[in-house]
């Protein structure tokens, strides 16, 4: 039975369990989950992976990564919202992604409304929504992580108010914790306010 508190990997050091799952999982959680990722097109792509995410396990969307920023150009902003017809066809047919329909015309869609946007505002936006994290005690044990916060809420409701979508509370949380708005490693956790 877990108690989901952090756990030893392969090399002692303790780290929050879901990382030890599969071994795709620990230099994602040991080098990127919860770090600061700044830049428009940075946080379009982790916007864009985390609704295909969404009704699945990140396992899925961390595999085929390199597949996505394949068939989204690196999900460059601009070059996204150029892409046509022909393209959504592609993508559609594409076994290096998820073919879901409704996800590939929402990162098409999303692409359009941010091309509008001056350079850093995506930016600016998410990061406007960050809490102050000396009002955050560091979780003990996974139960203590919520999948919703009032931070998450608002800024979902800012990005669907500015006309993207999937952009549920949920979702927006997991990009919050991926993106580094807030540090959801465990306390004892060797990644816990890493640089």
């Amino acid at each position: 039975m877990t108690t989901g508190a952090a756990v030893p990997g392969p090399d002692g050091a303790l780290r929050c369990p879901w990382a030890l799952s599969t071994v795709d999982y620990v230099s994602y959680h040991d080098e990127e989950w919860g770090r600061p990722v700044h830049g428009d097109d940075a946080l379009f792509e982790r916007l864009s992976l985390e609704a295909f995410q969404s009704g699945l396990s990140w396992i899925t969307i961390l595999r085929r990564r390199p597949g996505f920023r394949a068939a989204f150009a690196g999900f460059r902003i601009e070059k996204v919202a150029a892409f046509t017809e022909t393209d959504r066809d592609r993508l559609l047919a594409d076994p290096g992604i998820i073919r879901n329909r409704a996800k590939i015309d929402a990162t098409l869609a999303n692409a359009r409304v941010l091309a509008d946007w001056a350079e850093g505002e995506l930016d600016a936006l998410i990061w406007s929504h960050a809490p102050d994290p000396a009002t955050r005690p560091a979780p003990k044990t996974l139960a203590d992580v919520p999948a919703v916060t009032p931070e998450s809420t608002a800024l979902s409701k800012a990005l669907k108010t500015r006309g993207l979508r999937f952009v549920g509370p949920t979702t927006a949380y997991a990009l919050m914790q991926a993106c580094g708005l807030v540090d959801d490693h465990l306390e004892t956790c060797v990644a816990r306010s890493a640089p």
